[in-house]
């Protein structure tokens, strides 16, 4: 998008630092409410791996179970063992407490093994899920790089811990408690009703306690790690230009603020932790206490009242793990909230079973298009018509911010004009279905994506049934296979992320490569030629618009007026505005901004060539 355009148009997700740039000491934004419903929305996508996860919370259940039998078993062995028993009285117990120990790690090792397949199982969809939402996305142009990669990763990760570290311990330690308590009563009823009390309030009412300090810390911490991820790919990526303006001390100096905040809620939350489990332990000892002196007044023998005493003990451990678990549960529910209302965004596809709208080939119509971003600014466009019939080429021409790339944002449906109506086929592009437009209507857009993947792979985005032969015609044509034909792992060659292996001029190529494969029958070229040499610029456009099938439209977006004769039109845009329209013989004749810039263009670069070896 050029720069006086103002803001990125609905649907992408910006790299650059301009924002931390122009606002280095914004506070970090309030965190959203959490939504009630944001777990039920998540775990609906758990249903088909709930027979998975249902044996991973049995498997934790047999786990700690079998730990809270191995400590009471072990302690009756012990104290029946000091009074020196016949050794057949002790065989039992044992060859009991080397299977429970055995059959402990085998049970945890095998639950870990389950959870963890039905999570990520789980999690790869969500994952997916939350991409296609990023991507179609048409509200939310504020949204960042950071902020997107902070959903991929860290909220959807609450989605696995919430089921990893809170549904199914949470689940295993109620039904181990419950357990322990009839385990307990089979012993001393009056001493399992003290057990039942000390269970209560370490499962009940600690949890609660937990949650209620918490909350308020925790649901800031999600919002604040998704600016810290915005903060590292601004700081990163946006390096060269805030060095620029001047901004780097000011944006570290946000990013420290920020990363501050969120220290310190993390230390309170710690402390708080810290303090609750404390008291877990202090609730454990004063409950095996309490039990201990109800088993002697109730006539308990020694050695039973030493293993309700221990078992006690494991059991209100147990039981902790509620603490654990909801302490985790308050510390998630700002990412799932995030998750759930990227996953429950009104669909921006066509519903299932509808048809895809009926059209009259594929003319493109501007009707007196107005595109505004803020209210009370001046228009990126402004009573803007054009006609694009099938098969005709356009170029639009004029200074930076003059609403070029704006005008491809209104064809490709990423804005929505404030007025008038863009039209393909004589069917508006917001009618379109957001899966199928872009096989219409495509191309080159500005800030082309190149995904750290191979040449071939980068290539196949644009048509995934394309050949070897599709492959070579569309290198060549943007000038990229004597490149790719260099390299020695060919078409297999790795580009980096964001294309960081290539330079400016083969990342654009690329870019061109794989529109032009992808051949939409409206093809847009915003800057196909940008960081190419004159000499090379010219080439490869021709090319390009040689290899643009016939009958397929073409809306080229440039700086450049080289290059532009061949053309059936050419639009000079000037404040949103057509200010000059005409072929290219015509308007070099004309006084106007075409005529003087095609003049020093002319002279910058004879003076370029000239100097060039």
């Amino acid at each position: 998008m050029s720069a006086g355009d103002g803001v990125t148009p609905v649907g992408r997700v910006p790299a650059g630092p301009t924002s931390v740039a122009a606002e280095p000491s914004a506070a970090p934004e309030p965190p959203a409410p959490t939504r009630p419903d944001a777990e039920r929305v998540v775990l609906r996508l758990a249903r088909p791996y709930l027979g998975r996860l249902l044996g991973a919370g049995l498997l934790t259940a047999a786990t700690e179970f079998a730990g809270l039998a191995l400590m009471a078993t072990a302690t009756w062995l012990l104290m029946s063992a000091a009074g020196r028993p016949p050794l057949d009285r002790l065989t039992v117990a044992i060859v009991a407490v080397r299977a429970l120990a055995v059959g402990r790690g085998v049970f945890r090792y095998t639950e870990r093994l389950a959870g963890h397949d039905a999570v990520l199982r789980m999690i790869t969809d969500v994952r997916a899920r939350v991409f296609a939402a990023l991507a179609a996305r048409r509200e939310g142009a504020d949204r960042r790089t950071g902020d997107a990669l902070s959903r991929l990763v860290s909220d959807v990760e609450a989605a696995q811990d919430l089921l990893l570290r809170v549904l199914v311990p949470g689940a295993a330690a109620v039904l181990v408690s419950l357990l322990a308590v009839g385990g307990a009563a089979l012993i001393s009823p009056p001493a399992a009703g003290v057990l039942a009390v000390g269970l209560l309030v370490a499962g009940v009412a600690l949890p609660a306690l937990a949650t209620r300090l918490t909350r308020r810390a925790a649901d800031e911490v999600a919002p604040l790690r998704g600016a810290l991820a915005v903060d590292a790919v601004d700081l990163t990526h946006g390096a060269a230009d805030l060095a620029a303006f001047g901004a780097t001390d000011a944006a570290l100096a946000a990013a420290e603020g920020r990363a501050g905040r969120l220290a310190r809620l993390e230390r309170r939350l710690a402390a708080v932790g810290f303090a609750v489990d404390a008291t877990g332990v202090l609730v454990g000892g004063l409950t095996a206490a309490a039990v201990v002196v109800v088993a002697l007044r109730a006539g308990v023998g020694g050695v039973l009242v030493g293993v309700l005493a221990v078992g006690t003990l494991a059991a209100v451990e147990v039981a902790l793990a509620l603490v654990a678990a909801a302490r985790q549960r308050t510390q998630l529910r700002a990412g799932l909230a995030r998750v759930a209302d990227l996953l429950t965004e009104p669909a921006v596809t066509e519903p299932v079973g509808a048809t895809e709208p009926v059209t009259g080939g594929h003319d493109v119509r501007f009707e007196d298009v107005t595109v505004r971003y803020r209210a009370g600014a001046a228009p990126a466009l402004a009573g803007f018509d054009l006609d694009l019939p099938a098969g005709r080429r356009v170029a639009v021409v004029g200074p930076s911010g003059a609403g070029k790339s704006t005008l491809a944002a209104a064809l490709t449906g990423a804005v929505r004009p404030a007025a008038g109506r863009v039209t393909v086929g004589g069917v508006p592009v917001s009618e379109h279905p957001a899966d199928r437009l872009p096989r219409i209507v495509g191309g080159l857009l500005a800030e082309a994506y190149v995904f750290h993947a191979t040449v071939r792979e980068n290539l196949l985005l644009g048509r995934p049934d394309a050949g070897e032969a599709d492959l070579t015609a569309a290198a060549r044509a943007a000038g990229l296979l004597d490149w790719v034909r260099d390299q020695p792992e060919g078409w297999d060659t790795v580009v980096g992320e964001q294309g960081g292996q290539l330079s400016g001029g083969q990342r654009q190529r690329l870019a061109l490569a794989r529109a032009l494969l992808a051949a939409p029958p409206v093809l847009v070229l915003d800057e196909p030629t940008e960081g190419l040499d004159p000499a090379a610029a010219d080439a490869v456009l021709d090319s390009a618009l040689a290899a643009t099938p016939a009958g397929h439209s073409v809306l080229l977006i440039s700086h450049r007026l080289s290059g532009l004769a061949g053309l059936d039109e050419i639009l000079v845009l000037e404040g949103g505005r057509a200010v000059q329209r005409g072929r290219h013989e015509e308007l070099v004749a004309r006084p106007g901004w075409y005529r003087e810039q095609w003049l020093r263009q002319e002279a910058a670069e004879r003076g370029y060539l000239a100097l060039a070896p």
